[in-house]
């Protein structure tokens, strides 16, 4: 079933960004243009771009490291027979332009940096981190811009959703989103599951801000959806996305078996455990 962000949600959500007014404004015109518009495909994106932008208060990746840091975080490229770590210390610039060109990294992970000053130039950004030459000139391509274009774009507040739209959609999370896969979601989006106990604790938040700051994401006979067809699924009925009558008498006899109020409608407590 298809809901609308509020304002207080967003709030809620993004609990310390002092700008969510403004945020909420473009998440509104954004989001129903990429098909997040159920509760857990909002969820699923709020909580996965937060993580990665600390609330959407982070447009661009922040490389200022300390020697230390860079020994523990880039390994790699840094450490005995390797490059000295102290060179390369509290220095931005230098240190994307060595970590992200090409040259220096293996074909897989090649983000396409070529050209002098690509990787301090194509460094993430946005609130999912978009990063190398690559990944902005296909973004471009999508919205009529060249690389370098893009890469000013996407560190603007609309440039930072719309990326992060794109990117969503061009991988399919809304599938993930739908199957309730947090680990599935985190993976497609960070390779790994670096922070997927904050991805789940913020994915589980949301979640529940949208479910109990709205009554509409309650479904009952009549509603119709990807989320009917999930419940569909776990009663054990005929999937085929239309909450019925014999949906409904499955899913009392659910309710029954779990204790819970026999009302015949998925609320917040009936998702809790049902999906929980």
């Amino acid at each position: 079933m298809s809901v609308k962000l509020t304002l207080q949600q967003t709030k809620a959500i993004l609990k310390t960004n002092k700008e969510t007014a403004e945020w909420h404004v473009l998440l509104v015109d954004m989001l129903p243009r990429y098909n997040i518009d159920t509760v857990y495909r909002i969820a699923g994106f709020m909580a996965q771009c937060a993580h990665e932008s600390a609330d959407f208060t982070r447009l661009e990746e922040n490389l200022n490291y300390s020697e230390s840091a860079l020994l523990r975080v880039f390994p790699r490229y840094f450490g005995p027979g390797k490059r000295n770590a102290a060179e390369y210390a509290r220095n931005p610039e230098k240190l994307a332009n060595y970590v992200y060109m090409d040259e220096f990294r293996s074909s897989r992970g090649a983000l396409g940096n070529t050209q002098p000053g690509d990787g301090w130039r194509f460094r993430g950004g946005g609130i999912k981190q978009l990063t190398g030459r690559n990944n902005y000139a296909t973004f471009g391509k999508a919205i009529g811009k060249t690389p370098e274009q893009t890469a000013d774009y996407v560190r603007t507040k609309r440039g930072a959703l719309e990326s992060a739209c794109w990117f969503w959609e061009t991988n399919n999370l809304n599938d993930y989103a739908d199957a309730h896969d947090i680990v599935g979601m985190s993976k497609r989006i960070n390779g790994g599951t670096i922070g997927l106990s904050d991805r789940t604790s913020r994915w589980n938040r949301a979640i529940k801000i949208l479910q109990d700051s709205n009554d509409a994401t309650q479904l009952r006979r009549g509603s119709k959806g990807v989320e009917v067809s999930s419940v569909q699924k776990i009663l054990g009925v005929v999937v085929d996305g239309d909450f019925g009558p014999a949906t409904e008498s499955a899913l009392k006899k659910w309710q029954k078996i779990h204790g819970l109020a026999v009302s015949g409608v998925v609320d917040s407590a009936t998702k809790a455990i049902m999906f929980g």
